[in-house]
């Protein structure tokens, strides 16, 4: 009776721990489900769209557009045209001359070439493989021999040795653009321009003040956000940062001054030390283009030639 009644009570025992063995496993289950779904949650937060940023509108772009114009005045104050010369011909020519070069290897050029063709009349009677051998360093040397020989030609018998002032006169020279007209009107002649070169063509598109990459398209554009008289500084003070700051491959972000006005902000390095080693010219303590910089500016004449 007493074996049978001890049976009895471990029978007992033996199926409440397999109920409560159940009911924990259960409980497991149930835990192990809600964590599932809570993590899937999470997961699918996550995984949800970011809300869009909303559009800058024309004017807020304007208003952004003429601060950066202002504060990189104040970065740049001394901002110039980086090629060497003393008239509007030799402007001329070394704008010619800078197509697929830099204005250092120009400048380190032309004091040989002016020695040799101080004139219009003088270049457009050269002979053309001794000009070639000249310019040879700024490459391309032929087909800018025959550009130089062409333009020097039509100043000498079409506007009697002198360079015109107008845009439309200087267009029709051989060699000559809106860029390269605009260059010489802005700092030959004081007439204002927007030189759009690859740099400034660069940090518009960054800047967001247009997507277009026509470089008379994106004049166009830029021509209706600034006043007249801001446009041959706006230029000279964009070339200059992206020459020195905004480069092409990789921007200095970190040591950009205008880092918070840049809706492209990150595209370069953004750490302040690594930047900062990424400076140009006289931002990175290095000499500039020029081997006759004007009085005002910072940096270190360029080297000559040789």
């Amino acid at each position: 009776m007493k074996a049978a009644k001890a049976a009895t009570k471990a029978k007992a025992g033996k199926a409440a721990t397999t109920a409560t063995e159940a009911k924990a496993a259960q409980a497991a289950t149930k835990s192990k489900a809600a964590a599932t779904t809570a993590k899937g949650a999470i997961t699918a937060k996550a995984a949800a769209p970011r809300k869009a940023p909303k559009a800058e509108s024309h004017l807020a772009m304007v208003r952004r557009a003429r601060r950066i114009n202002r504060e990189l005045a104040e970065i740049y104050p001394y901002a110039h045209p980086e090629l060497d010369f003393r008239n509007p011909f030799e402007l001329l020519v070394a704008t010619v001359l800078s197509a697929q070069t830099t204005d250092l290897r120009v400048n380190q050029t032309t004091p040989a070439l002016f020695a040799a063709y101080p004139t219009p009349e003088d270049m457009a009677a050269a002979v053309p493989e001794e000009m070639e051998e000249i310019i040879r360093p700024t490459g391309f040397f032929r087909a800018k021999t025959k550009s130089l020989l062409g333009l020097s030609a039509a100043l000498r018998d079409e506007f009697g040795g002198e360079v015109p002032g107008r845009l439309e006169d200087l267009v029709k020279l051989p060699g000559v653009g809106r860029k390269t007209a605009n260059v010489v009107l802005g700092n030959a002649f004081g007439v204002p321009g927007i030189t759009v070169d690859t740099h400034f063509g660069r940090l518009v598109r960054r800047w967001k003040w247009t997507d277009e990459e026509d470089p008379v398209k994106v004049e166009a554009v830029v021509a209706g956000i600034f006043p007249k008289s801001e446009w041959t500084m706006l230029s000279h003070r964009v070339v200059f940062h992206g020459r020195r700051i905004c480069h092409a491959r990789k921007p200095a972000c970190g040591a950009c001054p205008i880092a918070p006005l840049c809706p492209s902000y990150g595209e370069g390095e953004t750490d302040p030390e690594k930047a900062r080693k990424l400076l140009k010219y006289e931002m990175g303590g290095y000499p500039g283009q020029r081997l006759s910089p004007p009085a005002d500016y910072p940096g270190k004449p360029a080297p000559g030639a040789g």
